[in-house]
């Protein structure tokens, strides 16, 4: 007869949100699994980081590796695969994975999936994607070395990316709707970069080429030419769990958490940038993580 291996608390997701829970997890002595389709999650991509307590300057991939040799430090296992579905039985979780095709029961779940980059929908976008146009600077800056690129979007991610595509591209103009969001220091950064030019108030109509992107048409009618073109527009919440579960999510789809990272669903909490919390910083994640972890040990002792 097969019997599924039992845990005290299953994380979903393995970034600054679901490797924090699994470390505080371990400390309550739950018996804890983190299941993280990508390792790391979005923090991989991002070229430094210099707001983490702690690290004064790292790379989003040496901040993922710190994390993660603290969870497997405090023994708690990490399975590279994908959730598809958690169901509720009785005061229990079923939680089912596609790739290994593995089936666990939970006492608890900690929803800490993250996000995934917003695309612009913008004639063009799909057909070149990965022929010039790309989500990440880290990712595929180095392939347009002394070229010209372009940024969509003025937020402090887009301006991070920008000062990355300058270190390898020629030029890089920053294609900003309203006008620069940045915080402070990044955007004095921006401004003083002779490599990037801000043109502000606009939108980017259409994106063309033959093989590979040539040029932009704006919605003022001007052509910039130039070899790549990188969307940093914000981020979508990936919730399709949370909402099959129940889970209360708002207008934009992210879950909506108390101060104690619960949900509405008892026994399912969230953390990170998934949820509602206002302030998207991988410290903020962390934090939520061991709040949810707390939550998740709190909930066990009265229900277990």
């Amino acid at each position: 007869m097969y019997i599924m291996e039992e845990y005290d608390l299953i994380i979903v997701g393995g970034g600054c949100a679901g490797y924090p829970a699994a470390v505080y997890a371990s400390r309550f002595n739950l018996k804890t699994l983190v299941i993280a389709k990508e390792k790391g999650g979005l923090i991989t991509t991002t070229h430094l980081v210099e707001n983490y307590p702690g690290f004064v300057s790292l790379s989003g991939q040496e901040l993922a590796d710190n994390l993660e040799a603290h969870v497997k430090a405090n023994n708690v296992p990490i399975e590279n695969d994908i959730v598809k579905s958690i169901e509720k039985e009785g005061k229990y979780f079923i939680v089912k994975t596609d790739l290994l095709e593995k089936e666990y029961k939970t006492k608890t779940v900690i929803l800490a999936t993250g996000t995934k980059h917003r695309h612009l929908d913008a004639p063009g976008e799909k057909e070149f994607s990965g022929k010039g146009v790309s989500y990440c600077a880290t990712c595929d800056g180095m392939f347009f070395r002394n070229k010209v690129v372009g940024i969509v979007g003025g937020s402090d991610s887009a301006a991070k990316e920008a000062m990355v595509l300058a270190q390898n591209s020629s030029k890089v103009y920053m294609f900003i709707r309203t006008y620069l969001k940045a915080e402070p220091i990044n955007a004095d950064r921006i401004r003083q970069n002779p490599k990037i030019e801000i043109i502000e108030g606009v939108q980017v109509k259409e994106i063309c080429g033959d093989n590979l992107v040539t040029h932009v048409v704006l919605d003022n009618g001007k052509k910039v030419d130039l070899s790549g073109v990188f969307i940093a527009i914000g981020m979508l919440p990936q919730n399709d769990l949370a909402n099959s579960l129940g889970v209360e999510l708002d207008k934009k789809g992210e879950v909506v958490i108390d101060r104690l990272s619960r949900t509405n669903v008892e026994g399912v909490f969230a953390a990170g940038d998934n949820t509602n919390s206002e302030w998207k910083q991988g410290i903020v994640a962390s934090a939520e993580g061991s709040v949810a972890a707390y939550s998740a040990y709190e909930h066990i002792q009265r229900n277990f």
